[in-house]
């Protein structure tokens, strides 16, 4: 495409100044504290997709936080890209380990980031990657290549489920109609490895709670002799794995699929130094399912990992208390073929039936969604490709994720289209951490690509 390297290096602080102004925005969808500040980031949106060049915006309402739909269609046959992202953020806890206020965005160089890197929660997650494909949409109206038809469909609830998305994708399969599906919600490899995500993993994620006496008590008159709930939560988490980190629940591996020797090889392909992923982390060694690698532990492979643990007395000093309740929350990453749902109730009766007696347990569901592979012989893979080759000048890898996204299933089964990921950020940019990040190369180097994908698959489409 014509001058769009000239058109970002023209607007590059305009670009980043105004991504600045939205990550200033607290848009925690989780904390209902936050509700004008997301609902303020819903109204921003709007104002940025029409300025963009959107010819229709509106803040579609639900039964949570709002949808904000843009399109603009130049001619009816010809393709139709449909954009998603959300615009809400994780909570930025703990607070305390964040270098910077987590909404006070600041650009500081890194080793990995010699340009400089924006911090603030939602940087990566999904504001900046969002704000790419509207800032790529505004090269191509306002110089006149854009080459296709595009929608826009930005959410304010992903961080906690999605649930209303996808009564909205059911209700709206017409107004929603199109060819491709496109998203940057994920990573690459590296900065001067180009990477296109081909695999998710899904999601169970549910909440758990050991009750034993109806009161806190006092540990030396009771201990010994009642159940305390905080021990028997902490044996029944530890028995959810075996000696080789095998999850232990039964009909958990059903469905699970074996990748053959000749994909694993495939994968093992990517650049990768354990040494610097250790050393990133401040760990002396890796942990996982025996047999399987580094990167096949958190991409190809489900696990089961607690989220968060609590109960008793945690404030400062001591207090002698057997608690009357545990509890904690548990995430389970699936792959391909096994059912979300299904999970959660293997889990569940599982969890049940290991309790000691003297204890009532509680197992609640929160949310989930499938696992996905989108094919790399496909029109849409294909322009992905190309143009991550005109960018990078090198051909991307493709990646399977650990990460998950469940609504790209949801896409598939009720817009029967498939969605093509990509991202533009790294591992290390920690997302739902103290300290999230997005290099400015990156952020800019999305903008620089995302047009020639439209310019490829309008191509590849005839």
């Amino acid at each position: 495409m014509n001058n769009i390297q000239s058109y970002i290096k023209e607007n590059k602080d305009r670009f980043i100044n105004e991504l600045i102004e939205l990550l200033k925005i607290p848009s925690i969808s989780a904390d209902s504290a936050y509700k004008n500040d997301v609902l303020k980031t819903a109204e921003a949106i709007k104002v940025g997709l029409g300025k963009a060049g959107c010819d229709m915006v509106e803040i579609c309402k639900t039964d949570g936080y709002p949808i904000v739909y843009g399109e603009k269609i130049i001619d009816k046959s010809l393709p139709t890209v449909l954009v998603y992202g959300h615009y809400d953020v994780q909570p930025p806890d703990p607070l305390d380990l964040w270098d910077s206020a987590p909404f006070e965005p600041v650009i500081k160089k890194t080793a990995l980031h010699p340009e400089g890197a924006i911090f603030a929660r939602g940087a990566c997650d999904d504001k900046g990657q969002m704000y790419m494909h509207v800032k790529a949409m505004e090269f191509m109206t306002s110089t006149n290549q854009l080459p296709c038809n595009v929608k826009f469909m930005i959410e304010g609830e992903e961080e906690v489920g999605s649930s209303n998305l996808a009564i909205f994708v059911k209700n709206n399969r017409e107004k929603l109609k199109n060819d491709v599906i496109l998203i940057s919600d994920t990573g690459m490899i590296a900065q001067d490895v180009p990477s296109i995500t081909t695999g998710l993993r899904g999601l169970s994620y549910v909440e758990v709670e050991v009750t034993g006496p109806n009161r806190d008590l006092h540990s030396g008159l009771y201990g010994g002799a009642v159940a305390n709930p905080i021990n028997i939560l902490t044996k029944m988490i530890a028995s959810l794995h075996d000696e080789n980190n095998h999850i232990t629940i039964p009909g958990f591996y059903n469905k699970v699929e074996e990748l053959s020797k000749e994909e694993r090889a495939e994968m093992a392909k990517a650049p990768f130094s354990l040494d610097a992923y250790k050393k990133a982390l401040d760990i002396s060694d890796v942990y996982g399912e025996t047999g399987y690698s580094t990167n096949e532990r958190n991409s190809i492979r489900p696990t089961l990992d607690v989220n968060g643990i609590w109960g008793g007395y945690t404030g400062e000093g001591a207090k002698t208390v057997i608690a009357s309740k545990a509890c904690a929350k548990i995430s389970m990453r699936l792959v391909p073929h096994q059912d979300w749902e299904e999970i959660t109730q293997l889990f569940k009766m599982h969890f049940e039936n290991i309790a000691p007696k003297g204890v009532t347990i509680k197992v609640k569901p929160h949310h989930g969604g499938q696992g996905y592979v989108t094919p790399i012989n496909s029109i849409g893979y294909q322009a992905a490709s190309k143009a991550y080759q005109d960018t990078f000048g090198k051909t991307p890898i493709p990646q399977r994720s650990g990460g998950s996204i469940p609504i790209v299933s949801l896409f598939e089964q009720e817009l029967k289209s498939k969605t093509i990921l990509m991202g533009f950020g790294l591992d290390s940019d920690a997302i739902h951490s103290p300290n999230e990040h997005f290099g400015v190369f990156n952020y800019l180097k999305g903008i620089e690509t995302i047009p020639l994908f439209y310019k490829y698959f309008t191509e590849l489409s005839k």
